[in-house]
């Protein structure tokens, strides 16, 4: 599957506004602000098939397909900083299909900013969301359409 650095309109305009903020302290508070977006998971469907391996944090993501084909996402995780991360994957993902899911890179954290300030461990749990996001995606694309 060919991959682009093409961003769904969502996830532009996350992006484009991280790379306005200049004050370090202003980003971690926007980040944060994406903590409180995240539709929750209840404690029920944190289970050990929600839960994002490699990760420092506890970290559960739930995807559905919509009547549209389209994936919707819950999730969870137990450290802000990390949720932050979560609720711009979320937020910038929601309402996309599979495909156009699968179609990207996690490369727009560089434009972010983020990536210089994070630790090493909240750098590669956020990969590993992206990439446990990406798999669900595939999964949910070897269901059939019943639209």
């Amino acid at each position: 599957m060919k991959t682009t650095n093409v961003l769904p309109p969502t996830l532009e305009k996350i992006v484009q506004r991280f790379e306005q903020i200049q004050d370090s302290r202003r980003r971690y508070e926007y980040l944060l602000s994406f903590a409180k977006q995240v539709p929750e998971l209840s404690a029920a469907e944190c289970t050990s098939s929600t839960r994002v391996p490699g990760c420092v944090s506890q970290v559960h993501i739930m995807a559905e397909l919509t009547d549209q084909g389209k994936v919707q996402f819950r999730g969870m995780a137990d450290a802000q900083i990390t949720k932050g991360l979560l609720g711009i994957l979320i937020t910038g993902l929601q309402g996309l299909t599979p495909a156009e899911i699968l179609q990207l890179t996690p490369n727009f954290i560089e434009r972010t900013g983020l990536n210089v300030s994070l630790t090493p461990s909240r750098s590669n749990g956020f990969y590993n969301m992206f990439r446990y996001i990406q798999q669900q995606a595939a999964t949910l694309a070897t269901v059939p359409y019943s639209g």
